[in-house]
């Protein structure tokens, strides 16, 4: 199937409108860009009165991370890892027991999990909507060009597991719906919701220097073709972001300037001066790094990818992440023609205006109104 866009009308059972979830459970973790999606989420979602519970899973936050969830919900912490994290599925057993308690305790109407996997065997009759932001699935048919090693199958049960107890599942790309589908195969209750970023009005002066921000550890990021092209790259390459992975990964940065790992709000100072951003992505289901960029006004140089064309198509230059050469000349034809980069960066600022939380929240409600009718519907015919 083709994934559809949730679209803008509420569901109704009989003509009516279907009520809302008044409080959800939502997972998050503190390694990657679901806990800046869950926070800024739920911070839109407050305002039609919906209350926000984090569930985290994986490596323990961050003081400012506590900080930032209990200024929006309440957080709790379950000791379970994530599951690209986990050495076997036997280490994800308490995954299922410990959301069912949570939803008791915190008597939520609908879980948002925003991993597949976490839905797998999760028995209570609570509305379940699963997000696939990334999965290690689609990662090694991008990354890697090729099969899931025996070793990660059970990751692949899992995850379908995940998506058919789901009442929604939803992709931020219709690149990454297409994605799983290939890997997955049909996937009935498939839709796109779009990812979002806050509306920044920076007005912030551009500086000569080419920006960019990611996991460098993952090799779905593909730092090692940006730290190689930045030797031939005109202006200074600043790389903000971790080079060590939680499971050993490393990549030595050599040639561009590594500014290290940066709290959100110090990587987003520095984006928003930054006169090119670059994004040399090779598995990216949406990119928020590109969004943030493009509502700062910067020029975007975007790896050709199908996700990046879907979303930034005409508003941005692209070149083939495989070659270091040809992301060095994209980034210099920029460089040096400043009437280009001010076209560039106007035409993304304009298109970063579609991405906004409250088109993401209104799409969202959509969807959460969806899986509570589904759900109802399902209890009813049992």
């Amino acid at each position: 199937m083709t994934a559809r866009a949730i679209s803008a009308a509420r569901p109704s059972a009989h003509g009516g409108r279907v009520r809302l979830p008044r409080r959800i459970l939502m997972s998050v973790d503190a390694v990657g860009g679901v806990w800046r999606y869950a926070m800024d989420l739920a911070e839109a979602l407050r305002e039609p009165g919906i209350e926000t519970v984090f569930v985290g899973f994986g490596p323990a936050p961050s003081e400012a991370q506590r900080r930032e969830a209990s200024h929006v919900g309440l957080l709790e912490w379950l000791a379970a890892p994530l599951d690209w994290m986990a050495d076997d599925e036997s280490a994800l057993e308490a995954v299922s027991a410990g959301l069912g308690e949570l939803s008791l305790r915190h008597s939520v109407d609908l879980v948002h999990l925003n991993m597949p996997s976490q839905a797998a065997g999760f028995a209570s009759q609570v509305p379940v909507v699963t997000v696939s932001h990334s999965c290690v699935v689609t990662w090694f048919g991008a990354v890697r060009n090729g099969r899931l090693p025996e070793m990660w199958l059970w990751q692949k049960r899992r995850n379908r597991l995940g998506f058919d107890r789901a009442d929604v599942v939803l992709a931020p790309s219709r690149s990454h719906a297409a994605a799983l589908e290939r890997c997955y195969g049909p996937i009935d209750n498939l839709a796109v919701v779009y990812n979002a970023s806050r509306n920044h009005a920076w007005t912030i002066p551009k500086a000569n220097f080419v920006f960019a921000a990611g996991r460098w550890w993952d090799e779905g990021k593909n730092g090692a073709v940006l730290d190689r092209a930045a030797a031939e790259i005109r202006w200074p390459v600043l790389m903000a972001g971790a080079c060590d992975g939680p499971n050993g990964q490393h990549l030595a940065i050599e040639r561009a300037d590594h500014r290290g790992e940066f709290s959100h709000e110090r990587a987003m100072a520095l984006m928003s001066r930054a006169a090119i951003v670059v994004s040399p992505s090779i598995y990216e289901p949406f990119g928020l790094a590109p969004l943030e960029a493009a509502g700062a006004g910067a020029a975007l140089a975007l790896a050709d990818i199908d996700t990046y064309r879907e979303l930034w198509d005409g508003a941005a230059q692209f070149f083939d992440p495989g070659d270091a050469k040809a992301l060095a000349s994209a980034v210099n034809d920029l460089a040096q023609d400043a009437r280009l980069r001010a076209e560039l960066g106007r035409e993304a600022r304009s298109r970063a205006r579609s991405f906004t939380l409250e088109a993401q929240r209104e799409r969202m409600l959509e969807a959460y109104g969806q899986a509570m009718l589904r759900s109802i519907r399902l209890t009813a015919a049992e």
